[in-house]
């Protein structure tokens, strides 16, 4: 008998049917991935599995735990079962943890309330857990809140709740989907690393992870099981149309044809800009230190670095969405100076921004004709309503939105289509450079790949030059021309798409192109190249900024700050770059 058996489970809110039958089973000491798009029923299936779901939901099937069904089963066992015997790690860990408790009261607490240690010895448990899970001074965190920690740091600490009781069974819920990259890494050998026997049913939408950590993997469609087995023969052979095409939208960052170079004129020139944040008590935080970068007419460069780097900071200076400390911004031969709103219109109407999350950025009030055509009523006043009307319907069809959108509301829209309507309304006043801030982090692989390919069919026909920032170095490969690598707040590599992923030269660069999960069985999973996390840019440490984490540190990088300098077409800031 399975661990965990799961059979014909249906979840219904009302007349919406979100699981539809979902078979899934787990055995002891066995991962398995469950892998779908964002409405596909994972979160579903796993709250139903620790009879989490709300009032409203009408669920059938079986859902047995070691031979016991979960599904009607009293409140009271079920206590026993979360946590002692299924531990789970949310995908926020801000939201589930207390922020009015410290962290070591709330592991405490898991310990008392399964009666695994008395008042006296569950402190020394919870502090021994912390330091497993790799906090680097887990008596300090013990006694911190959740928003004095970093976000690798919360994870941790989710992770240490989760495995505290040494529970049976694992569920993961898209537990690194926040990280960066290098964090993400990190997460993933820590869960390989100390869940020892325990089972582990990964959620995610990720197949590289799921290629890199799952023996075997389920792939649901609209609450649907639309493929099972073994990963390496599903990734191997798919069967189902639906899990090709999630396999042929997974990006690889360790393969993929360059675009071509562009040889354009210049259009953005920024020359030693630096961005300073004054912080309570005087502090000053240096968000950008003296980055200089230039960009092409029909040019993608890429922008990438942990969060921290100073990416979103240096292209809102540009934009003047915040005050540049020192350097120049020189667009089409003329200066981009002050605040935004003292610019020239058509310095304005010809930089468009794209944030991260449409949903944000989106007027909920607003249906899509409104959000699209709002630029034009301020760039095109005189501009007839019937005129304007097509505009707005021609650049929503260039996104691949039809004219039946135009009277919807944001929350009618999916999280692809919002972006879309994001980037229709960004490209409708024809702008000469679009800033993609996080742009796709937010999307599905599928989606994903549709919007690259927007994005590059736009630029093929306009001749539209981006400024992309990511800190995903997968869709960076398919999309940039060149790529600009920050850490904290300073520029320690610059080179073509070619030469960063051919030969990267700095060690950082390296560290951020290993820590990409291959969507590939066959293809072992690297071990996380670097560990910790940004510093703090309220105190960076001395010389190189990076030398805290670097594998090829000596005494020089601690206390000599590296210049850029020309290597071979690429500029690095390294004492020892790694063609050395």
């Amino acid at each position: 008998m399975s661990l965990l058996d799961v059979t014909g489970l249906t979840i219904r809110y009302g007349n919406n049917t979100v699981v539809d039958g979902v078979n899934l089973f787990v055995e002891r000491g066995e991962s398995v991935g469950l892998v779908g798009e964002s409405g596909s029923g994972k979160s579903q299936s796993a709250m139903a599995i620790l009879g989490l779901l709300s009032a409203g939901a009408e669920v059938s099937g079986s859902i047995e735990f070691d031979g016991r069904q979960v599904l009607g089963a009293d409140e009271r066992w079920l206590d026993t079962l979360r946590a002692r015997r299924i531990g789970i790690v949310f995908q926020d860990p801000m939201q589930a943890l207390n922020p009015y408790l410290r962290v070591g009261i709330q592991l405490r607490q898991v310990l008392l309330a399964h009666g695994l240690a008395d008042a006296r010895s569950a402190d020394a448990r919870v502090t021994e857990m912390l330091a497993r899970v790799g906090l680097p001074d887990p008596q300090r965190q013990f006694r911190a809140y959740p928003h004095e920690l970093s976000g690798g740091m919360r994870q941790r600490v989710m992770i240490a709740s989760a495995l505290i009781a040494e529970p049976d069974l694992l569920i993961a819920d898209e537990p690194t989907t926040a990280l960066d990259v290098t964090v993400q890494a990190q997460i993933l050998d820590l869960l390989e690393d100390i869940r020892d026997n325990t089972a582990l049913l990964l959620i995610t939408h990720d197949l590289g992870i799921v290629a890199g950590h799952c023996e075997h993997m389920i792939v649901l469609e609209k609450g649907r099981v639309a493929e099972a087995g073994p990963t390496t023969s599903v990734f191997a052979s798919p069967r189902h149309e639906h899990t090709q095409t999630l396999l042929s939208a997974a990006l690889r960052v360790d393969r993929g044809a360059a675009p071509e170079p562009v040889d354009g004129r210049t259009l953005l020139a920024v020359d030693e800009a630096s961005v300073r944040y004054r912080e309570r008590g005087g502090a000053a935080l240096e968000a950008v230190n003296d980055v200089s970068f230039a960009l092409r007419q029909g040019e993608t460069v890429a922008v990438v670095g942990e969060s921290g780097s100073g990416k979103s900071s240096l292209v809102r200076a540009v934009l003047g969405l915040v005050p540049m400390a020192s350097g120049k911004v020189v667009y089409a031969g003329e200066p981009l100076e002050g605040p935004v709103q003292h610019r020239a219109r058509a310095q304005r109407r010809d930089l468009q921004l794209v944030f991260q999350d449409p949903a944000s950025a989106l007027n909920p009030q607003m249906r899509v004709q409104t959000i699209v055509e709002e630029p034009l009523l301020v760039h095109e006043r005189g501009m007839p309503s019937n005129e304007r009307l097509g505009r707005v319907t021609a650049i929503l069809a260039k996104v691949g939105l039809s004219d039946a959108f135009l009277r919807r509301f944001p929350h009618e829209l999916s999280g692809g289509q919002a972006q879309r309507v994001a980037i229709a309304r960004a490209l409708v006043l024809e702008p000469r450079v679009l800033v993609c801030d996080e742009a796709v982090a937010a999307l599905d692989g599928s989606v994903r790949k549709q919007v690259l390919e927007l994005l590059r069919n736009v630029q093929d026909e306009t001749g539209l030059s981006i400024i992309f920032i990511s800190h995903d170095l997968a869709v960076v490969r398919s999309i940039s021309h060149r790529v600009l690598v920050m850490y904290a707040g300073r520029l320690v590599e610059a080179a073509s798409n070619e030469q960063i992923f051919s030969t990267p030269l700095h060690p950082y660069t390296k560290a951020l192109i290993d820590s990409v999960p291959v969507p590939d069985p066959v293809v072992a999973p690297k071990a996380a190249p670097v560990r910790g996390e940004t510093p703090s840019l309220l105190n960076p440490p001395p010389g190189c900024v990076f030398h805290p984490r670097c594998p090829r540190v000596d005494d020089t990088c601690s206390v000599e700050r590296p210049r850029l300098r020309d290597s071979g077409g690429t500029r690095v800031a390294c004492h020892y770059p790694l063609d050395n």
